[in-house]
Parts: structure tokens; C-alpha cells; sequence
């Protein structure tokens, strides 16, 4: 292998370790401002987007004594790397390829650690977000907090309107 397919391959490497989780896509029909167009989109969210030779990709791959065939990996291939939410990065993808000719398409990935096929890839994208299971998950604490505090409510009214109509019948 010459030194520049060495230095690319290291690059690679170096990157989906540094990034723990990736998300590896096929591509068609995607300009060159379209392709700029998702590199920022994915930017922020904190993400980064890559095209990569397949058989490289396959090369960083087994070296990291990850197996995969390159009949798994058809077309173009990009990669992106996971710097914060897989989740949130995966739907934007999604959500990217719909409004631009389903323009990419999920082939798998490594979300912490583990290889994900693209049936999974596309559960992991329906999945609510971080700041809604989070708003769900507050709303599960306070719905019987806040059940507790009307049923109080109630008996103290009650109590303070029963003691109103006591004192009414004794001064009336």
C-alpha cells in the first residue's frame, strides 16, 4: 500500500475511534452543493461527513477486526461521524435525504460500539429525541405530583368551606 492510501487509512481509523459511533450511507444524485449543503446541517448537530473509498473503508474496517463485504456496501459510500446525539444525527439525515430525492440512504453503522444494520439504523431514526424523552420523562414525575397536590387542595378547601358554613349557621 502506498503512503498516501497509508495516511488516508489512518485518518479514517483515527476517526471512528475518536468518535466512538458511525454512520456509514450510500449516496446518489448529490451535487456538490447539495453535499456541502449536508456537511452543515450534520455540523450542527456535531457531526461530520465524509466519502470514502469502499475498499478502504473496508481495509480501517479490518483492522479494527470489524468484517464486512463489499456486497453490503453498494453505490457511493459516505461516512459520519458522531461527535454528540446519534440519534438526533440520524434523523436529520433521514430528514435531509426525503426533502432533497432521497439522496442518501442508510447502509449501517457503530453506535457505541456496537454494528448496526440499516433496518436498525432506520428504528434508531424514529426514535424521539433526547429533549422529548426528557419532556416525557418529567411528565411521568409530574403528573402524580400534581394529582397529590389537587387532592390537597381539595381537602383543605373543603375543611375551610366547611367551617365557613359552620360559622354562618352560628351567627345566622
Amino acid at each position: 500500500m502506498n503512503q498516501q492510501k497509508q495516511l488516508l487509512l489512518d485518518e479514517i481509523k483515527e476517526q471512528i475511534v475518536r468518535s466512538n459511533s458511525f454512520i456509514t450511507l450510500q449516496y446518489t444524485k448529490v451535487s456538490a452543493n447539495k453535499a456541502n449543503e449536508f456537511r452543515r446541517e450534520i455540523a450542527k448537530i456535531g457531526g461530520n461527513f465524509e466519502i470514502v473509498k469502499k475498499r478502504l473503508f473496508i481495509k480501517v474496517l479490518e483492522s479494527m477486526d470489524m468484517k464486512c463485504d463489499l456486497q453490503t456496501l453498494p453505490g457511493h459510500v459516505g461516512l459520519v461521524f458522531v461527535n454528540q446525539d446519534p440519534v438526533e444525527l440520524t434523523k436529520t439525515i433521514v430528514k435531509f435525504s426525503k426533502g432533497n430525492e432521497n439522496a442518501f440512504r442508510l447502509i449501517g453503522g457503530r453506535l457505541d460500539g456496537q454494528l448496526i444494520n440499516a433496518t436498525d439504523m432506520e428504528r434508531v431514526a424514529k426514535l424521539p429525541s433526547k429533549d422529548q424523552m426528557r419532556a416525557e420523562f418529567l411528565g411521568l414525575l409530574e403528573a402524580p405530583m400534581a394529582q397529590t397536590l389537587s387532592v390537597m387542595d381539595a381537602l383543605l378547601s373543603s375543611v375551610v368551606f366547611c367551617l365557613a358554613n359552620k360559622s354562618e349557621e352560628a351567627n345566622g
